[in-house]
This record gives structure tokens, C-alpha cells and sequence, in this order.
């Protein structure tokens, strides 16, 4: 099942995204007389009522596949949810962006770090540079959102506080970071530096296998810049998520953004995107 939170008459409604077709929620609600509960935003979706929508997602999606909805390229698209108690961040989970700040990855622990919430931007927003960096680099990301309050999660039962998977594009004012590594969440932290959406698959989707196999990429002005596969990550999602719950409970809508392929510089009027199969492609467009 596909996810989104959308503008409609310039209040945030939360949409089902099925063939290119954006269904608002709402309207789903009230044609086949679901719970008026599930009326939510999507954050207290993913809290309280999301399996029950999936269950029954599932069993009637070949009916909606049949309502007209509007078209996806139409609809103007918001962050997923603006809210998250937490972002967590991996930085050099790949070789490949590893070798970009000339660091080797982690080992023992991944390289964790945590942004604030006020990074956070959605589909097509702008992302912008300040003018205390001169080198700020986007990174295309998978990311995790967390479906249920949870400590110390076995590896091998992770996708069952998982609830879905998104596309990330993740900034860092990289001249920053250089010259000292402990500048790392300062140099994450600028306004417009944390991009997600713009559609969340939900975990039903998938297995550890499957996502394992995802390609992940990064892309500047319209083109693959890097890509890698989620198998190559030194700490892949199912231990990232262990992990993190033994360090403290996550809690729903806590998103782990997994590590970009490799970083590229971004200048004003680029645009950055992430692409990762299977999904829609998140883009955004910069300036200073």
C-alpha cells in the first residue's frame, strides 16, 4: 500500500497513491463507510489504525483500482508527517560515500547521528543553502519509518515495528563536517536539510530479501549521479533497527535514514532527487 500526505484546499489530507492515482483518504473513508477514526494525519495513522487500513487495503485494492482518484503528477505533496520524535541518520554506511570524505566506514557501530525536525522539507519543496557553507552535498537515502512503540527488537522480527519505506534526500554542509567531525549534526542541522517522501510503502510489501535488493540513488539535474544496493551497506536496515532499539525506544513515525550510495555537490537552481526501485522519485530543487 501506498501512502502520502497531500495539499487539498491547502490543508494536509492524507492519500492513498494506487496506478499514478492519488485517492484522498478521506473520501475513501466515507464511500465504503470505514471507521470515521481513520480520518487522521498520518503520523496518528501510523500510530493507531494503520494495519487495520492495510487489512482492508488489501483486500479490496483491485476495487479501487477502478476509482478515477486524480493524477499524481497534479497533486502538490507535503512531508510525509512534520513531527517525528526522532531522525536518526547513518553517515558512511556505504564504501562509496565513505571514500567521498575520505574516511573508511564505521565499524563496530554504525555512524549514527540525529537531526532536528525543522530540516524537514517535502516533494518539489526547495532545499536552501547558507551562506556559512560553500560546499553542501545531497544524498540520496532509504528510509525506515518506525509503525510501533519498541526496545530491544530481535534482528530477525525487525519488520514488525516497521511501518513502511520511503525516499530521503539528506544534506550536509560538508566543508562543515570538515573541519571538525564533531560538526556532524551541525553540519545536518540547517532548515530545508532534510527532504522525505513523497509516498510511503507500507512493510506488508516486503521481506528482508526484498529490501536488501533495493537499489538506492542519488540524483543531480535528472540523472543517476551514484547508485548502490541496499545488500552493500556495512549495517543494513534489519541491524539498524535492532540496534537503535537497544540504544532507546522508538517510538511510531522515529525515521532511520540508511546511508546515501555517495553525495553530490549541490549549487543554486540544481536539483537533487532520490530514486530507489520500485518507489516514486522524491525531488527537490535548491537555492542560496
Amino acid at each position: 500500500m501506498r501512502l502520502a500526505t497531500v495539499s487539498h484546499g491547502s490543508v494536509p489530507k492524507v492519500a492513498i497513491v494506487i496506478d499514478n492515482r492519488v485517492l484522498l483518504l478521506e473520501e475513501v473513508i466515507d464511500t465504503y463507510q470505514l471507521p470515521s477514526s481513520w480520518n487522521v494525519d498520518m503520523k496518528t495513522l501510523i500510530s493507531n489504525y494503520l494495519e487495520e487500513l492495510v487489512i482492508w487495503y488489501n483486500s479490496n485494492d483491485t476495487e479501487l483500482s477502478r476509482v478515477k482518484g486524480s493524477d499524481f503528477e497534479s497533486m502538490t505533496f507535503l512531508p510525509l508527517y512534520p513531527d517525528p520524535d526522532k531522525i536518526w541518520g547513518i553517515g558512511l554506511n556505504y564504501a562509496g560515500h565513505a571514500a567521498d570524505l575520505d574516511e573508511g566506514t564505521p565499524d563496530k557501530y554504525p555512524g549514527s547521528f540525529m537531526r532536528p525536525t525543522t530540516t524537514i522539507i517535502g516533494h518539489e519543496d526547495t532545499i536552501q543553502l547558507s551562506e556559512l557553507s560553500q560546499r553542501t552535498t545531497g544524498e540520496g537515502e532509504l528510509g525506515i519509518i518506525i509503525g510501533k512503540k519498541c526496545k530491544n527488537v530481535d534482528r530477525d522480527q525487525w519488520l514488525s515495528v516497521v511501518a513502511g519505506f520511503t525516499t530521503i534526500i539528506d544534506c550536509t554542509a560538508e566543508d562543515i563536517l570538515r573541519l571538525n567531525p564533531r560538526f556532524l549534526t551541525l553540519s545536518k542541522s540547517f532548515d530545508s536539510f532534510f527532504s522525505f517522501g513523497p509516498v510511503l510503502i507500507t512493510a506488508d510489501e516486503f521481506t528482508t530479501d526484498k529490501v536488501m535488493h533495493l537499489e538506492v540513488s542519488t540524483l543531480h539535474k535528472g540523472k543517476v549521479y551514484a547508485s548502490n544496493v541496499v545488500s552493500n551497506m556495512q549495517y543494513p536496515p534489519d541491524f539498524l533497527v535492532e540496534f537503535h532499539s537497544q540504544v532507546m525506544t522508538l517510538l511510531p513515525g522515529d525515521i532511520i535514514s540508511t546511508g546515501t550510495p555517495r553525495a553530490v555537490q549541490i549549487e543554486k537552481d540544481d536539483t537533487v532527487g532520490a530514486r530507489i526501485s520500485g518507489f516514486y522519485d522524491l525531488k527537490n530543487r535548491v537555492t542560496r
